[in-house]
């Protein structure tokens, strides 16, 4: 029964990103940990590290920063409002996420002045560049 209880409080790490819905595959968590996207309380670590509640997560998803903070252990997949209940962002980087998607939409999209198919002349300029 102790054992029951004791698995409860630790999971591996791959596994708790994935039922957190972190990541879509508990081999997608596991590529990111060992490429070093993830650290545990400011450590790399490998997949298999076990994270309890309190511990501390660092996360680079793409351009996104994530900074949670494991507050429950669940081994099962669920839907995503459940998913939220595991962990907890800090203020700090929630505001820096939402500073870094309002400045991605401010941003001009690259190439928005350019306007259909260069013309003969802006060809030519291009082969006289890569010569």
């Amino acid at each position: 029964m102790s054992e029951t209880r004791e698995a409860l409080q630790k999971l591996r790490l791959d596994k708790w990103l994935w039922a957190a819905r972190f990541f879509k595959t508990r081999s997608l968590a596991a590529e990111a940990i060992d490429g070093g996207k993830v650290k545990l309380n400011g450590h790399t670590v490998k997949p298999a590290r076990e994270v309890k509640p309190g511990d501390t997560l660092a996360l680079t998803l793409g351009e996104a920063h994530w900074t949670v903070i494991v507050r429950a252990i669940n081994e099962y997949r669920r839907p995503a409002p459940e998913a939220r209940q595991l962990y907890e962002e800090t203020e700090a980087s929630r505001s820096a996420r939402e500073q870094a998607a309002e400045a991605r939409t401010l941003a001009p999209a690259p190439g928005a002045d350019l306007k259909g198919r260069p013309t003969k002349r802006d060809r030519r300029k291009i082969e006289r560049f890569f010569g």
